[in-house]
């Protein structure tokens, strides 16, 4: 296959490209499924153990964009080659411009500002390619990590849903975060000058 040049692809920045799923990243799905506290901050729940099938069959449902579930996912994988997530864009509302993104990114790459970075392209891809207008999210109390990559792309926390989410023997709330289009340029132009 020739050789690709990604210095000016959409998808790609300095450290990370998103690509498709693809029917063989199975084994790190399967993989990722055994961060039990990871997990719980995604699903707000606690799994039945993960199953290589299970896994096979996400894959195999979710490769080149072909996912039924109204989710467009992603593979994030670093500049080397290896997997280092996943990432979706979810609950889309063409009508009312609103719209979500789940993200994991696998334990020995958190902290590398590999989730910001997934997290800032799917926002200027719906915010500047699908015309939407508001991101809104939710995170578990507790997870510090995501509430603080949230804020560090301009979210604001508009609000806390009490008691929402039962796990680990006590409802847990939900906090609220979203971001405007309007919010995020102005964010981008921010970050543009203090950089």
């Amino acid at each position: 296959m020739l050789e690709i040049d990604y210095s000016t692809y959409f998808w790609q920045d300095e450290a990370i490209r998103l690509r498709a799923i693809a029917p063989e990243d199975w084994e790190s799905c399967y993989v990722s499924a055994y961060d039990t506290p990871a997990r719980r901050f995604l699903e707000c729940a606690i799994e039945l153990p993960p199953t290589i099938s299970g896994a096979k069959k996400f894959a195999e449902e979710n490769a080149d964009f072909s996912s039924t579930n109204r989710r467009i996912m992603f593979t994030v994988q670093n500049l080397s080659g290896d997997i280092v997530g996943g990432i979706n864009l979810n609950s889309i509302d063409e009508r009312n411009g609103t719209f979500s993104i789940g993200i994991v990114i696998d334990n020995p790459y958190r902290g590398k500002g590999y989730g910001t970075r997934a997290v800032h392209m799917l926002l200027k891809y719906a915010f500047f390619e699908r015309r939407l207008n508001k991101f809104n999210d939710n995170v578990l109390e507790g997870n510090e990590a995501s509430a603080a990559m949230l804020r560090k792309v301009g979210c604001v926390q508009e609000g806390v849903r009490r008691q929402v989410f039962y796990t680990n023997g006590r409802y847990h709330d939900s906090i609220l975060y979203g971001l405007t289009k309007d919010e995020y340029m102005d964010h981008l132009h921010k970050d543009h000058h203090n950089t």
